[in-house]
């Protein structure tokens, strides 16, 4: 009986990390079942949180019948209630099919026009059903106003194709033309921003601002050089800004190993939050990061959010 009234007494794990600090208040919303978001996100959120003092929360996908991260629990993402009293938003998800109290959160967020970082998959984050009430939000969508759903109406984009060859070629990020002394470029060596995933085919509108254009590299690795002929002429836009929106294509856990990238997405918070972008940033990794490789299929099983 002592037992159970201990066990009784404390309760259920949080489906969240909360990392708490004195500056903004951060909410890192995670769900994608390829680019291992959860584990990018819990990253980025210690990074932002030790180095810059702010309040991250990192939300999950969770499997409600074990409570585990699964990115495969496409309906299950909860804390999103937590939108309403954000001061900044970075998303990370891919195709969830949010029930639409949840969905109503993510788009209600949006709407505001507060700062919002959205990475690679976010430029298509829902797969509605077609009673949603928010069907026209899916990443589809042909509704007259709403062509390419959420992606597109906020984002500039929604998902079209692999550029570069998915799994084979991979990203640098080069400044696009007049955007080399842009601040949310401040402290970004050239040829530093790099990622493994690949490049995707993006055509923003015109009221974004295009930061920087992706290389196609032969290999995944960092010191590969470019592919020749035509699909590096023109590059594809990787980054892109509007308001305190901003966006990149790059973005998976692998992607964060690699400074210059994790100093793209860093300036990109402080930036979209009104802050001075420092010469730079310290956007030091924290703790032993050492990410799974991109595949579909490949998170690790019953992790959750308070073993992170």
């Amino acid at each position: 009986m002592l037992a159970l009234a201990l066990c009784l007494s404390f309760p259920a794990a949080d489906p969240w990390l909360h990392l708490p600090g004195s500056g903004p208040k951060v909410v890192l919303v995670s769900g994608d079942e390829e680019y291992r978001s959860e584990e990018a996100l819990p990253q980025l959120a210690k990074i932002l949180n030790k180095h810059h003092g702010f309040d991250c929360t990192v939300l999950f996908a969770i499997d409600p019948k074990t409570g585990t991260i699964d990115p495969y629990a496409l309906d299950s993402l909860p804390g999103l209630d937590k939108l309403a009293t954000a001061d900044l938003v970075v998303l990370a998800v891919r195709m969830r099919q949010l029930k639409d109290a949840d969905a109503k959160h993510l788009i209600d967020y949006a709407e505001s026009g507060k700062p919002l970082v959205a990475l690679r998959t976010s430029t298509h984050p829902l797969n509605l059903k077609k009673d949603s009430a928010y069907a026209r939000y899916t990443w589809t969508s042909k509704e007259p106003g709403f062509e390419g759903g959420f992606g597109r109406k906020f984002l500039g984009e929604t998902w079209v194709a692999h550029h570069g060859q998915h799994g084979k070629e991979g990203t640098r990020g080069i400044p696009a033309p007049g955007q080399e002394s842009n601040p949310l470029l401040r402290g970004i060596e050239a040829g530093s921003v790099f990622g493994p995933s690949d490049v995707y085919t993006a055509d923003p509108p015109a009221d974004f601002t295009r930061l920087l254009l992706g290389q196609v590299t032969k290999t995944l690795a960092f010191d590969s050089p470019p592919v020749e002929g035509k699909k590096n002429d023109p590059m594809q836009p990787v980054a892109w800004v509007r308001g305190k929106t901003v966006v990149t294509t790059l973005g998976a856990s692998q992607d964060l190993l690699y400074e210059g990238t994790r100093r793209l997405v860093v300036n990109g918070c402080l930036w979209a939050l009104g802050k001075e972008v420092p010469a730079k940033a310290d956007v030091g990794l924290v703790g032993d990061y050492q990410p799974t490789a991109f595949k579909f299929k490949g998170h690790k099983p019953g992790v959750k959010p308070g073993d992170l």
